[in-house]
């Protein structure tokens, strides 16, 4: 018994269908790898949408040069902060006291400068050393007396608001000196030729456009020598494209107003060098391990009672910092200064994709998930939109972004 089979021809393609088909399959692959890498590109998609909506609502105010240098400086203590919160956050902890810390280094930073008359240099210093104290003592009771971070925390931010109050003896205090009042405002110079824009901002510009390309580049390379996950090419040089392309359109915003913001330089310096830390260094792999996984970091070796400590230590000088950055932008210290500012840091590091069970979150990410709440509250205020309304939308941000998160977390398991 035979069977016959009739071999069918293919029908023939219609004019064009080659080139639609392979469009379309390019465009379905960006779309995979964008749902692949949706924690990663998420916010900074957010960041983008938003701050186009607000650029036309506002009728182009948003991106005044004016305005955008403007937002870096209003906004540059909570980034600090967010930067440090977010290391705490991977880790598996909350910080609570940040903001109560920052005050009491203003109130510090007042004291020694304005009463006691000493070289602000000398007196930075000394308050950098005083957030490391802080923060060492808060760690210490976390990683060897066992006692929860919400719990000690909880109590530092009552005891340095305490602190506050009691050191300005419920006054303000001001000015600083003209060399610390730069730090929170000041401006780098201008050198060279005039050429209607500030110099050295375009060549900081230009040095981070390279940096971040090579740096893009050599994280995918190394991604592919571990054989791990990498987006597809097209993908990564779509973002690469949009990443020089947000550079260059601040820099030369900045570069047209008065250049770069000295705060923005020192915020520079934290986002590279933590994220080498983060990313390359041995301490970063063990805080990623701890909030990760602790009973198997614990079996690897690592000392997360050690690692734990540091990293509140860190926060704490990074607080510090923050203090010293507010109190200069103000030009003066207050019992008030930091109200919320640690919810500002917490909500900004879970906004740019770090998770309540720690061991998942970046530096960028951090920085992002700032910038997006700073161009809510600079957009919002352009609109003349009520505090009481910004912080409704302010929330509903919040829990839009940790709701994602948790929708993204179990589409991927399942």
């Amino acid at each position: 018994m035979s069977t016959d089979v009739t071999a069918k021809s293919p029908a023939p393609a219609p004019p064009g269908g080659s080139g639609a088909a392979a469009g379309g399959g390019l465009l379905q692959m960006m779309l995979n790898g964008l749902r692949r890498n949706m924690r990663q590109y998420g916010m900074l998609i957010a960041l983008g949408l938003i701050v186009i909506l607000f650029e036309a609502w506002t009728g182009g105010d948003l991106l005044l040069p004016r305005n955008v240098s403007n937002l870096v400086l209003q906004n540059s203590y909570i980034l600090i902060l967010a930067i440090g919160m977010m290391l705490v956050i991977i880790a598996g902890h909350i910080d609570l006291s940040v903001g109560s810390l920052t005050a009491f280094v203003g109130a510090f930073a007042a004291v020694l400068t304005v009463e006691h008359h000493m070289a602000w240099p000398v007196a930075l210093v000394l308050c950098l050393v005083v957030g490391a104290v802080a923060g060492s003592v808060q760690g210490f009771l976390i990683a060897y007396f066992g006692i929860p971070s919400f719990i000690v925390t909880l109590a530092g931010m009552l005891i340095f608001r305490g602190l506050t109050e009691i050191l300005l003896a419920g006054q303000t205090l001001g000015p600083f000196p003209n060399g610390l009042q730069k730090m929170g405002n000041g401006f780098l110079p201008e050198v060279g030729p005039n050429t209607n824009y500030h110099n050295i901002t375009l060549l900081l510009g230009l040095v981070l456009i390279v940096f971040t390309v090579g740096q893009e580049v050599r994280d995918r390379r190394r991604q592919q020598e571990f054989s791990l996950d990498v987006p597809p090419f097209k993908l990564f040089l779509l973002k690469l494209v949009a990443m020089v392309a947000a550079i260059l359109v601040v820099t030369m915003l900045l570069a047209s107003y008065k250049g770069a913001p000295i705060v923005l330089l020192v915020l520079g310096v934290l986002v590279v060098g933590y994220g080498y830390v983060m990313r390359n260094a041995v301490f970063g792999r063990h805080i990623y391990a701890i909030g990760g996984n602790l009973p198997a970091a614990k079996l690897s070796g690592v000392k997360d009672k050690k690692v734990t400590f540091y990293v509140f230590l860190n926060m704490g000088v990074l607080a510090a910092l923050a203090g010293l950055v507010v109190a200069a932008r103000l030009n003066a210290a207050s019992p008030k200064a930091g109200l919320n500012f640690e919810l500002e840091a917490i909500a900004s590091s879970f906004i740019g994709g770090a998770s309540m069970s720690g061991g998942v979150g970046t530096v960028l990410g951090a920085i992002i998930g700032g910038l997006v709440l700073g161009v809510l509250n600079n957009g919002m205020n352009l609109l003349s939109v009520g505090t009481d309304w910004q912080q409704v939308i302010k929330g509903l941000a919040l829990l839009a972004a940790v709701g994602f998160d948790v929708w993204n977390k179990r589409k991927s398991g399942s």
